[in-house]
């Protein structure tokens, strides 16, 4: 039976669409301690290798028209391990426009320390998550602005393709984000983005949906699936 979107909603055209499939990278060593990164150049550590390699085993032969990474070493890491089990092995392009969110002065701060030096800022967060900027650094409304326009471009070069995506919390949550048209400011914080998980959704022009989300089944048989990151006011 065809399909039949729902009344008042026009579908992208799967002619012109994008198709991005959005990645975030493994674990890294601060996530692991517990510490806020954001653009901070962290390593994966060991468990983050471990999803990588878990990730790669269920893409492997997979088909790409294009992969990108965020500049940052634990996406880029993360990338280059499943590239290189796709068909064709497509070269790995990076694009610093998919970096995380900027966390200004909180980077290398754990939670307790930030509600020692920074509890007018948590304030702030709590009130308004979509408008409030870490000390120093992005909103998510700064964020979502400088990745859309990403995502944009990125969606103009590859029209009727798809791609495949390797990035950050919030930069999932901005790709959801275009697709929905909008996310209530409120509930970004309750997306849930786990390590390596994917995130499908489909960007036209105008218009978007979203096909899949926090996907992250090859990883039952790993212990860890870190969930924290720089985009909430609790764990990075």
């Amino acid at each position: 039976m065809r399909y039949r979107p729902p009344t008042g909603f026009r579908m992208p055209d799967r002619r012109t669409a994008t198709e991005f499939w959005v990645v975030r990278h493994g674990e890294s060593t601060w996530n692991a301690d517990g510490r806020y990164q954001g653009q901070t150049d962290v390593p994966l550590s060991h468990i983050g290798i471990l999803q990588a390699a878990a990730l790669a085993e269920r893409l492997t032969g997979g088909h790409f028209d294009a992969v990108y990474t965020s500049d940052l070493t634990r996406a880029s890491r993360t990338a280059e391990a499943v590239a290189e089990r796709l068909s064709g092995q497509p070269t790995v392009q990076a694009e610093p426009g998919l970096r995380e969110i900027d966390v200004g002065e909180l980077g290398g701060l754990v939670v307790a320390d930030i509600k020692r030096q920074y509890p007018e800022y948590l304030r702030d967060l709590q009130a308004d998550p979509w408008g409030t900027r870490r000390p120093g650094g992005e909103s998510m409304a700064d964020l979502f602005a400088r990745c859309g326009e990403t995502f944009g471009r990125l969606r103009g070069r590859h029209a009727g393709g798809r791609v495949l995506v390797f990035t950050h919390g919030g930069v999932v949550r901005v790709a959801v984000g275009l697709a929905l048209g909008g996310v209530p400011g409120h509930a970004w914080a309750r997306l849930s983005v786990t390590n390596t998980s994917i995130t499908r959704v489909l960007l036209g022009e105008d218009s978007g949906t979203l096909l899949g989300f926090n996907d992250d089944a090859h990883l039952e048989d790993l212990i860890e699936a870190t969930e924290a990151d720089d985009v909430l006011g609790q764990a990075p």
